[in-house]
């Protein structure tokens, strides 16, 4: 009954608000197949640097070894329009249900690089977002990329663990040294949970990888924790940064 009534319910939304593709505008999808197919997938692994260096093994360069992120899978590049109009959209527009393609390219991506069993004995964290934004934006971005990996990976997602209790002016627009001095004190972790990541390999999820201080100071407050290790995956690595 209530499944039958979700379906009529989206059947009838759909005929009076359709769905456009939001790069060829082709009613149906929000992305459409054609579209999805055009974006690159990243095939190779980038280090953590500003101006990275494609790497083989999940890992960092030798100028990355202070860092405390252990590395980043990052599916494709943030500077393919496609991949700026989805993300963008998805996180100022409300439209929930790209998290499935978003998610998708993630999956592609460590289906390319063959690390599928690296993700085993791990926990998934979104990234959290303050309680004010949360209610601004009606939802977790990196959360709802998060629940469909925890899914198709099987693999525990912890949304209670780490929160940001600090509000933060946007990144966007901000030099390294801001965007580290911005985020100081933001982040904290729920001292009744913190046993569940005792000696854990951890992936943090988040949309973009820019320079990498949002990942980083969570992956410090992890570690702090007891964490053994924290990578960080993101849909995209921007690259022009």
């Amino acid at each position: 009954m209530g499944q039958n009534f979700r379906k009529l319910k989206e059947k009838f939304l759909n005929l009076i608000f359709p769905k456009f593709c939001i790069n060829c505008h082709k009613e149906g999808l929000f992305l459409c197949q054609d579209c999805f197919s055009l974006i690159e997938i990243n095939s190779f692994l980038y280090c953590l640097c500003q101006k990275p260096k494609k790497i083989i093994k999940p890992g960092k360069c030798l100028k990355c070894q202070n860092k405390n992120l252990s590395g980043v899978f990052s599916a494709t590049d943030f500077n393919q329009n496609i991949v700026k109009k989805v993300i963008h959209q998805f996180k100022y527009c409300s439209l929930k249900e790209l998290a499935v393609p978003l998610a998708l390219l993630i999956i592609l991506h460590f289906e390319l690089i063959a690390n599928i069993n690296f993700l085993k004995n791990s926990i998934l964290i979104p990234i959290p977002l303050t309680k004010k934004r949360l209610k601004e934006r009606g939802f977790n971005q990196s959360e709802e990329i998060a629940k469909i990996l925890s899914q198709i990976f099987s693999l525990p997602l912890e949304n209670d663990i780490l929160f940001k209790i600090k509000s933060t002016p946007p990144q966007v627009g901000l030099k390294k040294k801001e965007r580290f001095k911005n985020l100081e004190g933001a982040f904290l972790l729920n001292n009744k949970k913190i046993e569940k990541i005792k000696n854990k390999k951890i992936f943090l999820i988040d949309d973009v990888y820019t320079t990498g201080t949002t990942l980083e100071e969570s992956a410090k407050i992890l570690k702090k924790g007891g964490a053994k290790s924290v990578f960080g995956i993101t849909v995209a690595r921007d690259l022009k940064f």
